[in-house]
């Protein structure tokens, strides 16, 4: 039990070197499946430990922190390591068939290997308690999706992945910029240490600029609004699983991470009160949630037009962050979670429809929904849920936003949230009008049906879906928890002069 937080990156870690040992889809796929279902276990295992006992401190190498690199387990990364784990695990289940008929044979071994070796640095940067650690997941991380990107037959997956490759390099030096000089100032790559020395140089333009650097390295890594131009290219031509676990992991993890230097770091009293992030931040988020939302709207491609609401989603979730309260912290924290559960059944459902009619665009879709009416079902569920129709998981998460504004005297921003959920109505009824009400094509009547084990973990996010919107003591109990924990510094109507909080 004490080696928990070095098994979460160690494991999945060898099961990638052996899974680019035996090169064959089969070996490698099984090999994945054991290690992805082994992640839940143990990040399990760590939320209940942190839940009964507290914050985990794990030494490597013999250095006690801050010298030393220490993984670091609290309530707020241990709730983003289940869910990470949680959803490596359901797509890798959902995959074989998948990838096999979207990527050449002798490709497959290194493409589980890839994807084993993105859910290592995914969890590491999750679990490490060191400036620099996170860097180094970061490039694992990253690396390893360029690959997975490039792994998709279209000739224009290649491109994605190298403009994702040229926007990630610049990201991760930004990012390594700020570290840089957080270290200059601070003599010390230990997140909790450079939180403990901060406050007496906090004034200084030197943090000042390692705050900026890293918002804006972490901000492109997320796909924030206007820094998302990667995205959309990156989730269309990766094959559909890929795309399903990107958007359910990676920038839900690269969110956590502003979430943590914001927030535990340089500290919300600091960053919300002295330096005028809350306005940029709410600017740039409200700019995603209709901005993004209307460009989905006349898509030509159904994993295009969802990768556009990934950009509109993450505006909702950054949202929260800017409120910087503890109703609007923990909505955000909350959209975190279930945004990847509904967002996942979507792309899983579309992985299903490319398995089909081997592609997406929505106007072969015509009449797909007689045809696969349990694929078209859990989507058109999935899509409520992205909606915020009461009784889904997106509803719960929405609920806090609106809280959280009205809770700071904000009303116009709860009418924006509100109106902008609106906008996913017309993307999401343009799909439900095609699929279900309208001849089905050629194209739809001759082509295969999919495979059971990928419906059915459609059928299981779908499910999850609604579950969590019926029944959010937990996921929404364990958001307020984390909220509780960031949110713990910052003064009650500090954030805007004359506003309560």
């Amino acid at each position: 039990m004490e080696h928990l937080p070095a098994l979460q990156v160690v494991v999945p870690l060898l099961g990638a070197v052996f899974a680019a040992l035996v090169r064959r889809g089969g070996p490698a796929w099984i090999i994945s499946l054991g290690v992805s279902w082994a992640m839940p276990v143990i990040a399990f295992a760590l939320l209940f430990q942190v839940q009964a006992t507290g914050t985990i401190s794990y030494e490597l190498g013999g250095w006690a922190p801050p010298i030393g690199i220490e993984y670091r387990v609290d309530i707020v990364n241990a709730y983003m390591l289940v869910l990470v784990s949680i959803m490596a695990a359901l797509v890798i289940t959902y995959a074989p068939r998948s990838l096999a008929s979207e990527i050449d044979e002798d490709k497959l071994g290194w493409t589980y290997s890839l994807y084993l070796l993105c859910l290592t640095g995914l969890l590491g940067i999750l679990i490490t308690g060191d400036a620099f650690n996170v860097f180094v997941f970061l490039e694992i991380s990253s690396l390893a999706t360029y690959g997975l990107i490039a792994m998709g037959r279209d000739r224009r997956a290649v491109l994605s992945a190298y403009q994702y490759l040229i926007v990630g390099t610049i990201g991760a030096s930004f990012y390594v910029i700020g570290v840089g000089l957080l270290f200059v100032m601070t003599g010390t790559l230990n997140l909790v240490d450079i939180a403990q020395r901060l406050p007496q140089i906090e004034h200084t333009r030197s943090v000042a600029a390692a705050l900026a650097f890293i918002t804006v390295g972490i901000s492109l890594k997320l796909a924030l609004f206007p820094l998302h131009a990667w995205l959309p290219n990156a989730y269309t031509y990766a094959p559909s699983a890929i795309s399903a676990f990107l958007a359910s992991t990676a920038t839900k993890v690269a969110i956590y991470l502003l979430l943590r230097f914001f927030y535990t770091v340089f500290g919300g009293a600091y960053v919300f009160s002295e330096i005028p992030v809350t306005v940029v931040l709410l600017v740039l988020s409200v700019a995603a949630m209709f901005g993004a939302s209307i460009v989905a709207v006349f898509q030509s491609n159904l994993k295009r037009l969802l990768a556009y609401s990934s950009v509109a989603q993450v505006g909702y979730i950054t949202l929260g962050i800017a409120l910087a309260n503890q109703t609007g912290l923990t909505g955000g924290i909350a959209h975190l979670f279930n945004h990847a559960l509904i967002k996942g059944a979507l792309f899983l459902a579309v992985g299903c429809i490319v398995y089909r009619i081997g592609g997406a665009k929505i106007e072969d879709l015509a009449g797909i929904g007689r045809k696969m009416p349990w694929t078209m079902a859990a989507f058109v569920i999935a899509g409520l849920g992205l909606i915020g129709v009461p009784g889904t998981a997106g509803f719960v998460s929405k609920w806090y936003l609106v809280a959280g504004a009205l809770e700071n005297g904000w009303w116009w921003l709860a009418f924006l949230i509100v109106i902008s959920s609106l906008i996913a109505v017309v993307y999401v009824g343009r799909i439900v009008e095609i699929a279900w009400f309208r001849e089905p094509s050629k194209t739809v009547i001759e082509g295969r049906a999919p495979p059971a084990e990928m419906i059915a973990v459609t059928w299981v996010l779908t499910a999850a879906t609604v579950y969590f919107g019926l029944d959010a003591d937990l996921t929404a109990g364990l958001a307020q928890r984390a909220a509780e924990v960031l949110a713990a510094g910052i003064e009650p109507g500090t954030l805007v002069p004359g506003v309560g909080q």
